[in-house]
């Protein structure tokens, strides 16, 4: 019987090593990396759940968001992933009406939010979500 009571997403990296070290040094995120399973490892949540990251050697990176972090100052969360190294402007299409610091504020009717890469190319966002996007 299907009971979807312990769901939780995943996503794929080339580099396993590159990329726990990525979530857990550069994000500050809770990793543990497992040797079975292919070497993959879980990023903890802090508000609950996890996700799974698993190796693909021939990997090709997501062309959407895989994971999203909803934050109570865009410009500060940003200010704070660049100081660490991480790039937010990686849009530069008008249409997505990003700023200087990659922040899309608002963008119809949308929240505000700025895109980042992890190393494996996948689209990483921080913004002030609506609740709703979180069941809320």
């Amino acid at each position: 019987m299907f009971t979807p009571d312990r769901p939780f997403s995943s996503f794929a990296v080339p580099d396993v090593g590159e990329a726990a070290t990525f979530y857990r040094d550069t994000l500050g995120l809770a990793v543990t990396e497992y040797e079975e399973m292919g070497g993959g490892f879980t990023i903890a949540l802090p508000g609950g759940g996890h996700v799974f990251v698993y190796p693909k050697p021939d990997h090709q990176p997501a062309v959407f968001t895989v994971l999203n972090f909803d934050v109570d100052d865009v410009d500060a969360a940003v200010d704070d992933l660049n100081s660490r190294g991480v790039v937010t402007k990686i849009y530069t299409d008008p249409d997505y009406g990003t700023d200087e610091k990659g922040i899309s504020r608002g963008f119809e009717g949308g929240p505000d939010i700025a895109w980042f890469r992890d190393p494996a190319g996948n689209v990483i966002a921080v913004g002030r979500m609506d609740p709703r996007m979180m069941g809320g």
